[in-house]
């Protein structure tokens, strides 16, 4: 098949371009580059700017310059240390040294004496001017200086890609053949008066200049463009979400009732205004036709639960079932026996879900569930399959909620008639961007900590200083109090040279904390095993568990005082945050101690904020800007398509636009069927298909 000049589209098959064919092709189909569209929406990862081209006489010491040069020698150069590459170079007045200290059998080859090159790189001087490992490009007669000065843009590449001819330099070429006679592929989505008042490049011009910027003003523009694309329809399908929820009609839950009336009077603390105005919320909400959509966010340890509590006791008391529904077994466990304990007094039957139970017992529990007979049901996903029917579920309770994906709420969802969902996470995220990442939920926010509770100290130690860790260890479980001491793995890797809990737990109960009693938690370990670990731990049977981060929830000993956490370097800040959470939980003094092995300067800093701060809004804010988003809001979860050029936490500007303009447009036209937005639903339905059963756009 033959293609003119003139006959490429976005769905031209890549092996037609010229120069590609058939097997090199099958390079880039392993990696997901099918067509025309999948080249032009490859972004580069990052860029150079080989704009200053200069004669080296002219060279500054430790500025980054290009050469344009003729190769007048090539040869290895050997030393007491080892040998070296030197390919010297000259302009025609002066030379240049260009050394490779390493892949020197592999840079060799690419010179012959006389090739015209393009050296790139940071000026020493030694002996005269020099280059350590630069880049290069060899000039052909007809290169028109492809990747010479100017902008270049370096592309993600692996084995596969390099073999076939696509590096960097080969998506280039690529490129310059796409936009040889054409670079208005792309329909603009966006109207004029939206890019007029969004100050946003047309669609084609943006990918044009993230390709083949002519500025670093350039860039910024295009990155802007496609950010503000992604981030658009991520709020667009949060507005139609909340539209469509907001249709439904639920149940209505007018009065407090007996229930949350009596354990509300009955309990043994007080609770915070946090707490009183989370609850104020959520009783306007259950007042409502509309299903409460509501997102609870606080600190690890703040009183989520009794809130919780107190809405399934407002359900419950109004003939309606509640479903509670945990990521682990271990919180759902804990979950179960604080709900059990708070309805004891009540004929209220409360039940767990797990995976371990035995076969007769789910048959009946299935059966009382239908039934009625059951009020209070708490669970993992166990809950949402297909055998689990409800006979009234009136409130969906997740926990940790950014740990389910979109279809795992909606099949808990789907279980009653539009019931209520409240939703928690002890992951904060600073108010601004909460508002973006949960933008199809009403959030309240507890952002005070239980009247008594003392702050935890923190302190950052070098695995040399251990056994000073260990001698406060034994003072505190002299004192009568308990200890945690974490490690990220069960048993030793061969892979990874990470300390394991395993060879821990043996060495220690035989070597330093030999006259104390020691537990060893691990995720591995049915539920009677952990049963009976945490009821050894919370009765002072055991005074020092030792475990994986199956512990980084739910699990609370009040009298628990220390917590050691080791290769603490290789954890992210929000999960060294919720571990830290599991000392604390009372008036008395605690510790955290993060045991550092191998140590960077990133990991110094990421770990020093730790030790300044206790305030997890603000841990969760350093790691998002630090390791960048990842999953952390369970964005994968929510079908968002993410090419890899926005971050959370840098785009909050952009965000915020992007979600006040969503938002207007739903608010104006809910269907998407106004002219003027017919092509921005048109984009959205092509590259959310995945998305459409959640919501209704006609």
């Amino acid at each position: 098949m033959k293609f003119s000049k003139y006959t490429l589209d976005l769905n031209t098959d890549i092996q037609y371009l010229k120069g590609v064919g058939p097997k090199r092709a099958k390079a880039l189909y392993q990696n997901n580059i099918r067509t025309i569209k999948d080249v032009l929406q490859y972004y580069p990862r990052k860029y150079l700017d080989r704009t200053n081209i200069k004669k080296i006489s002219d060279l500054i010491i430790n500025e980054k310059a290009v050469v344009i040069s003729k190769v007048i020698s090539a040869s290895i150069k050997r030393t007491k240390k080892g040998q070296y590459f030197q390919l010297t170079v000259s302009d025609g007045q002066h030379t240049l040294n260009c050394l490779w200290f390493h892949g020197i059998s592999w840079v060799m080859e690419k010179f012959r004496p006389g090739d015209n090159i393009a050296i790139y790189g940071k000026i020493e001087f030694y002996q005269g001017y020099r280059i350590i490992h630069p880049e290069f490009d060899i000039i052909d007669d007809n290169d028109n200086l492809l990747n010479t000065g100017k902008i270049i843009p370096l592309y993600s590449s692996n084995n596969i890609l390099k073999n076939a001819g696509f590096d960097s330099r080969g998506f280039r070429r690529l490129l310059v053949q796409i936009f040889k006679d054409n670079n208005k592929y792309f329909k603009d989505f966006f109207n004029e008066s939206i890019l007029k008042e969004q100050g946003l490049l047309e669609l084609n011009e943006a990918i044009y200049f993230i390709h083949n910027p002519d500025s670093g003003d350039a860039i910024k523009r295009a990155l802007y463009r496609l950010k503000f694309n992604e981030h658009f329809f991520l709020q667009l399908l949060k507005s139609l979400n909340k539209k469509t929820i907001e249709s439904y009609k639920g149940q209505k839950f007018q009065e407090i009732g007996e229930y949350a009336s009596s354990i509300y009077k009955n309990l043994k603390f007080k609770l915070t205004d946090s707490q009183i105005n989370v609850l104020r919320d959520i009783r306007s909400d259950l007042k409502l036709e509309k299903p409460m959509n509501r997102l609870i966010q606080g600190d690890v340890g703040c009183g989520k639960t009794i809130v919780a509590v107190l809405t399934a006791a407002i359900t419950v008391g109004h003939k309606s079932q509640v479903a509670i529904m945990a990521p682990t077994e271990i919180l759902a466990e804990q979950h179960f026996e604080s709900f059990k304990e708070h309805f004891k007094n009540y004929n209220v039957n409360c039940e767990l879900l797990i995976s371990n139970i035995k076969a007769k017992d789910k048959k009946q529990l299935y059966d009382n569930l239908s039934k009625g007979n059951i009020d209070i049901i708490v669970g993992t996903h166990a809950l949402i399959q297909k055998n689990v029917h409800f006979r009234n579920l009136g409130l969906v309770i997740i926990d940790e909620q950014h740990r389910f994906g979109v279809d795992q709420r909606k099949g808990l969802q789907e279980k009653g008639k539009y019931p209520n969902i409240l939703s928690m996470t002890a992951t904060p995220i600073p108010r601004t961007l909460a508002f973006t990442i949960h933008g199809e939920m009403d959030i309240s926010w507890i952002n005070e900590m239980p009247k008594g509770r003392t702050p935890v100290i923190t302190k950052l130690i070098n695995i040399k200083n251990i056994n000073s860790v260990y001698s406060k260890m034994k003072k505190e479980m002299d004192y009568g109090y308990y200890c945690y001491l974490v490690y990220p793995l069960i048993e030793e890797s061969d892979k990874l040279d990470l300390s394991d809990a395993k060879s821990a737990y043996e060495k220690l109960k035989k070597g330093v904390f030999k006259d104390y009693s020691l537990g060893f938690m691990h995720g591995k370990l049915s539920k009677t095993d952990k049963d009976s670990l945490m009821t050894k731990f919370n009765n002072g049977d055991i005074q020092c568990l030792i475990s994986t981060t199956v512990i980084e929830v739910g699990i609370d000993n009040p009298n628990a005082t220390i917590m050691v956490i080791e290769n603490a370097e290789r954890f992210g800040l929000t999960q060294l945050h919720q571990l830290r959470g599991r000392v604390g939980r009372s008036s008395l003094q605690s510790h955290c101690f993060l045991i550092h092995h191998k140590q960077t300067d990133i990991s110094k800093k990421r770990l020093r904020i730790m030790e300044k701060t206790s305030d997890g809004f603000i841990i969760s804010d350093e790691d998002l800007k630090l390791r960048g988003p990842g999953d952390f809001f369970g964005t994968k979860q929510h079908g968002y398509i993410n090419t890899g050029l926005i971050n959370f936490s840098q785009d909050r500007e952009i965000i915020t636009r992007c979600r006040k303009k969503a938002f207007d447009i739903i608010d104006k036209d809910s269907k998407l069927c106004l002219s003027e937005n017919q092509l921005i639903k048109q984009e959205f339905i092509e590259n959310y298909k995945s998305m459409l059963e959640f919501i209704n756009i006609g």
